[in-house]
């Protein structure tokens, strides 16, 4: 019986320490984006590459903001710099560490090495 109760205040316990909203975070397929887009919502396209420290710095900082409330809608996709050369096409991104901001089907703004949180907020505020 006790074994019961001790489960029960631990998933209790993790519910209420865990946010009450998130991003939600993809790897970028061409189908996934485009139902995102076509329902509409705030969506952010991360251009990354695992060797890059900007990168590196941008997803610090993505991870603080995603977990932010008014970001809980937010569908963000992550282009593979490397191995999504198609994506990089589609994107017109020639660049790692490009972050795109769409609301749907429309592109609000872009930004390429910017890794100041205030900045990379702002952009992400356009997609709302």
């Amino acid at each position: 019986m006790r074994s019961r109760h001790t489960l029960a205040f631990a998933a209790i316990a993790a519910l209420i320490s865990a946010p009450l909203s998130a991003a939600e975070r993809h790897a970028y397929s061409a189908k996934a984006f485009d139902a995102a887009q076509a329902a509409g919502g705030p969506i952010l396209v991360e251009v990354h590459a695992p060797w890059c420290p900007t990168c590196k710095a941008q997803s610090a900082v993505l991870e603080k903001l995603e977990a932010q409330e008014k970001f809980a809608g937010l569908q963000v996709f992550t282009v593979d710099f490397d191995s999504q050369k198609d994506a990089l096409a589609r994107f017109r991104a020639r660049m790692q560490s490009t972050l795109i901001a769409y609301h749907g089907k429309d592109e609000k703004g872009r930004s390429t090495g910017e890794t100041g949180e205030a900045a990379i907020a702002a952009l992400l505020d356009r997609t709302q």
